[in-house]
């Protein structure tokens, strides 16, 4: 049901959007219609899926690392108070600098190559799951904690055997939230700097005027976001299944 429902709302949204087209006239290049878009998608699916590819790895490895590196931040965080006075400040300035001021940065430093858009995408990852796991580990249920103390538990057995496994998810949403959020670094560093990669094209294309191709590269990016948190989001159901799912009561209302 929840695909069927999916299916009519997309449905919907194509058909508004040729009504749209037809009822105001505009120009192909200004607004194409979604018939041009899926002719422009069949004319160059060689092409979109070469660019399709290095913005894919740049995302999944910029994903993995992201994800590695908050866990450990945010275990670090929790673990070592000194840590918290010193890398909290630091974790929320670099926050507040905006992602497209590091990006030119980032390329200068790494170059024309995956490697300053793998780091743009770990950026972008690195501070919903640090927050989201550190959050997680600060609010474990005080009784647990007592209940370790009063067996004389050590710090580290507590950390790992109490409060990461309760933390976990808090971990899930902070990796659901970077799922979905992963494809912006790749595609603000393609477009800072690249020869290749879906930012590179939408780019070119928008400069030859091909809206058509870069309506269908941006068709293709939000097909990628939308894969990639559905796997999370099912890889994450099945690695933790005794969360509870408030789906299951959606599907019965």
């Amino acid at each position: 049901m929840r695909l069927m429902r999916a299916l009519v709302t997309l449905a919907v949204l194509l058909t508004a959007w040729h009504a749209l087209v037809w009822a105001t006239g505009l120009p192909r290049f200004i607004l194409p219609g979604p018939l041009a878009v899926a002719d422009a998608l069949q004319r160059n699916a060689g092409l979109l899926a070469q660019h399709a590819a290095t913005t894919l790895s740049e995302i999944l490895v910029g994903l993995a690392l992201g994800v590695l590196l908050g866990t450990a931040s945010a275990i670090l965080l929790a673990s070592v108070r000194g840590a918290r006075r010193w890398l909290m400040p630091l974790l929320v300035v670099s926050q507040a600098i905006p992602v497209f001021a590091l990006a030119p940065l980032l390329v200068l430093w790494l170059g024309y190559g995956m490697a300053s858009k793998i780091a743009m995408a770990t950026l972008v990852i690195y501070f919903p799951v640090t927050t989201a796991l550190f959050d997680g580990l600060r609010r474990t249920e005080p009784g647990w904690l007592d209940l370790a103390r009063t067996m004389g538990a050590s710090g580290a057995s507590t950390l790992w055997h109490i409060r990461l496994p309760a933390a976990l998810p808090a971990l899930a949403s902070g990796i659901r939230v970077a799922a979905a959020v992963a494809p912006i670094g790749a595609v603000i560093g393609e477009w800072v700097g690249s020869s290749s990669g879906l930012g590179y094209l939408m780019l070119h294309a928008n400069a030859r005027m091909q809206v058509d191709l870069l309506f269908a590269a941006l068709f293709v990016l939000g097909a990628f976001a939308v894969a990639l948190y559905a796997a999370t989001d099912a890889l994450l159901r099945r690695a933790l299944p005794w969360l509870p799912d408030s789906h299951a009561f959606d599907e019965k209302d």
